[in-house]
């Protein structure tokens, strides 16, 4: 018998093989395209559910359900109200690491931790009895280190494990476990190190620890988050250890993959178990094109079986494919999350796919009172700010698409702007404004920051606009502003007129660096100074492209 703590989410398609057909019986993975890292995910009776990281983004820890493992749809965030967990000041990269998701005796757990500068600073543990919330406000745990997990045995007893440096010096990691009083929500008893993993001188982390035919499993991660990465795994008789390494570590990587290969940087993988006997994993994975990826860390979906020797990862083909065979469970209808299309903002509240960035921006962007579109109230937080600018976006899921908005804005003066960003992070991004000059003339410009270093590529005048127009005034002066990117690079334009393009690497995670993908967003900044300006947007469109 294989003891886990099941959940799942529903799937979104990757439309960049739209028009491809998929052989019967099979899906395309991933199964969550666009920035989803860390996926952790359990099952309660025919429902799985499923979350990853979200760094710096609010709402945090995004939560998805699925019926058939393939197609996931989004519940809620975890961490959806303001002052839950302090992320103002932080690195896009810092923030909410790494979650753990369990289910047991009617309550679900998340275990997660706070980063900052690249290290574990608060590790805290969330309840809720139903998985859409609302969810408990955070609860500090003293534990060491990033990747908390947990793990229900049939006693009862509920333990958590995680990842710190080696206080010994056998690492330069370790894993370590201790029991949680689920009564108290605290931490008790001795501390007991696990393993230090399979490969000298490796960091391992992603911890999960399972329980199959009365032997404990446990599964890490080895090799860094890049195209090292890989499942290493050991084993005990007794939870607490001596844990003794599989010897055919690694189960499951990609790093001896060619360069070319369409899927790499394979690991932290979470296994569960559906109604019908069968095991899956869920690991994440990059999709490179010339050796470097814009998209982020995605969720890919992996058969497992057991043989005596413990589980086999992707025991058919020996690895993670764009193509593979469906779960036996009967498939559900529909394609989870509808996320491309055109969004007028005609609701009262933004859908789960919006983010910000470090806390919640409602109190200046927000629909309209008269059902006419969003409106932006400029900021003084530029973008290249840790703060919290006046910011929403959402995840880039395919290398070919097409992002467009309508906006309608005048800038009072030449540090006011609104428009369209590419963001990969707080120093490296690129916008497409609408501003003015220094006389007071609209404009549209291109404005690329790489390495903190903000440098204007194109500026165009913006029709329609003269100087001394009405500002601000509803569906007046809209301009059309539009991203489109391939294989090759991402081009701008505003009107239908070509302001630039830039190579599709200076946006990837090999150049900007960090751990998240692109996220293309919409925004409003007086860049420091005081300003009253408003943007409108009528409509914002994302599609995948052919």
């Amino acid at each position: 018998m294989l003891t886990l703590s099941f959940c799942q989410a529903p799937a979104r398609e990757s439309a960049d093989f739209a028009s491809e057909r998929i052989p019967l019986h099979t899906f395309r993975n991933p199964v969550l395209p666009g920035c989803h890292p860390d996926p952790s995910i359990c099952r309660v009776g025919a429902d799985f559910y499923l979350v990853t990281s979200s760094f710096a983004y609010y709402p945090g820890l995004p939560l998805f359900h699925s019926r058939d493992l393939v197609r996931w749809r989004q519940l809620t965030h975890v961490l959806n109200r303001p002052g839950q967990l302090p992320l103002r000041g932080l690195d896009v990269s810092d923030g909410i690491w790494a979650p753990t998701i369990r289910h047991h005796d009617g309550t679900f757990y998340v275990v997660s931790t706070l980063a900052v500068n690249r290290r574990g600073r608060l590790t805290f543990v969330v309840t809720a009895e139903d998985p859409e919330g609302p969810w408990s406000d955070p609860v500090p745990l003293d534990a060491d280190g990033i990747d908390p997990s947990l793990f229900f045995d049939d006693d009862g007893r509920c333990w958590l494990t995680a990842c710190r440096d080696a206080v010994a010096g056998a690492g330069p990691g370790e894993l370590w476990m201790r029991e949680l009083d689920l009564d108290r929500l605290k931490l008790v008893g001795p501390t007991h190190v696990l393993w230090h993993g399979a490969v000298r001188g490796a960091w391992v982390e992603a911890p999960h620890l399972y329980k199959h035919d009365g032997l404990y499993h446990l599964i890490a991660a080895e090799g860094g988050t890049e195209s090292n990465h890989s499942v290493t795994a050991a084993r005990a008789n007794v939870v607490t250890g001596p844990y003794v390494t599989d010897p055919r570590s690694p189960l499951l990587t990609h790093r001896h993959h060619s360069l070319d290969a369409p899927i790499q940087n394979v690991g932290h993988a979470d296994l569960v178990e559906t109604p019908d006997g069968e095991t899956w994993a869920v690991t994440l994975g990059v999709r490179p094109i010339d050796g470097v990826h814009t998209l982020g860390r995605e969720v890919f979906l992996v058969p497992v079986s057991w043989s005596a020797r413990g589980p086999v990862f992707a025991p058919e083909s020996g690895g993670v494919r764009l193509l593979e065979r469906l779960p036996s469970m009967a498939p559900v209808e529909g394609n989870g999350d509808a996320t491309t299309g055109r969004v007028r903002f005609d609701k009262p509240e933004l859908g789960l796919e919006w983010n910000s960035l470090r806390g919640p921006v409602s109190d200046r962007i927000k629909p309209s009172a008269d059902g006419g579109g969003l409106d932006i109230d400029l900021s003084p937080e530029p973008l290249s700010s840790t703060g919290v600018p006046a910011f929403i976006a959402r995840r880039q899921q395919h290398v070919r698409f097409r992002a467009r908005a309508s906006i309608s804005f005048r800038a009072a003066h030449a540090a006011e702007e609104a428009g369209l960003a590419v963001f990969q992070n707080q120093d490296h991004h690129a916008t497409l404004g609408l501003t003015a000059d220094e006389n007071g003339a609209a404009q549209i410009v291109l404005t690329v920051r790489e390495a903190g270093i903000s440098s204007r590529l194109a500026s165009a005048a913006q029709a329609g606009l003269a100087h001394g127009a009405q500002p601000h005034a509803p569906h007046a002066d809209e301009t059309l502003l539009e991203v489109e990117a391939d294989e090759n690079g991402y081009t701008f334009r505003a009107s239908g007129d070509t302001l630039g393009t830039l190579e599709r690497s200076f946006f990837s995670t090999e150049h900007a660096g960090g751990f998240v993908g692109v996220y293309l967003g919409l925004y409003g900044t007086s860049n420091g100074h005081a300003g009253q300006g408003r943007a409108r947007v009528h409509w914002f469109d994302y599609e995948p492209a052919g």
